[in-house]
């Protein structure tokens, strides 16, 4: 790879709708792309998804032997300057790649896994971008087969998230669900039993087989799980806490349960 255009104005029409890509879901949804930044990122991006690369000059400079397999045509070399004020991190690492989008059914969430039986979370209203990613990357290290999520949560290919789950959103299936409800009612039929992380669950985590068909049920970081969803669970249960405090944070909690399950699939 060699090329020999170079961007150096900030205000270029193509970066311009670079920064558009970054803060409108909207507009990713119409491009069906998202961004990604960071070398790890780049490495790990399935090649038959990468739509275009933007690298720094210095990073290029620095480091070509990574580039060298690049397809000349979709690599857009940009000044350091021009890069900075692309990038959407405090400390760039020098190449930001547009990534064409994934399209998952419900069905795909509910393959086997290395146990032989689904294992999903679902998230209800989910706002941080950081706890989305963090829950992402979590469930794929705990085997988790799929993340289901209400339509309210935050949008996954916002690039904080997409940062937070390093690498696990090119691997981790996900499916917005239109009604919450029903799709969670459709994996009960299918033989899912959910799990719900609730303050009025008298079973401890760790009291409850997990070995099974199983999922998790996540709520609002502030107001946690709604009436409704709450009220579709197969069981309450509780993680055990000490001090006054009452509820973890959402990714916490997540990761608590997940890796129960986890530890009871190893032990089968």
């Amino acid at each position: 790879m060699n090329p020999t255009n170079i961007i150096t104005s900030p205000s270029n029409p193509r970066l311009r709708s670079l920064l558009q890509l970054q803060k409108k879901p909207k507009l990713r949804s119409e491009q069906d792309v998202f961004i990604v930044e960071g070398i790890k990122m780049y490495q790990e991006a399935p090649a038959d998804r990468l739509v275009h690369t933007y690298l720094s000059e210095s990073l290029y400079h620095r480091q070509p032997e990574l580039f060298r397999t690049a397809d000349p045509h979709a690599v857009t070399l940009l000044s350091d300057r021009a890069f900075e004020a692309v990038s959407d991190t405090k400390s760039p690492q020098g190449v930001l790649c547009l990534v064409r989008q994934y399209h998952y059914q419900l069905e795909d969430l509910l393959g086997a896994s290395k146990s032989g039986a689904p294992l999903l979370i679902a998230l209800e209203n989910l706002q941080d971008p950081g706890n989305l990613g963090t829950i992402m990357r979590t469930a794929e290290g705990a085997g988790v087969t799929g993340v289901l999520l209400s339509e309210d949560c935050v949008d996954l290919y916002n690039p904080k998230v997409i940062r937070s789950t390093m690498g696990s959103v090119y691997r981790m299936p996900f499916y917005y669900a239109d009604d919450f409800h029903r799709s969670i009612q459709e994996c009960q039929a299918k033989g899912i039993r959910w799990y719900a992380a609730h303050l009025k669950g008298e079973s401890s985590h760790d009291g409850q087989d997990y070995t099974g068909p199983a999922g998790f049920l996540i709520g609002n970081e502030s107001r946690g799980l709604t009436d409704g969803t709450a009220a579709l669970a197969d069981t309450y249960i509780r993680i055990p806490m000490d001090g006054r405090v009452e509820s973890l944070n959402a990714a916490v909690a997540s990761a608590i349960l997940m890796y129960e399950a986890n530890r009871q699939r190893r032990s089968v």
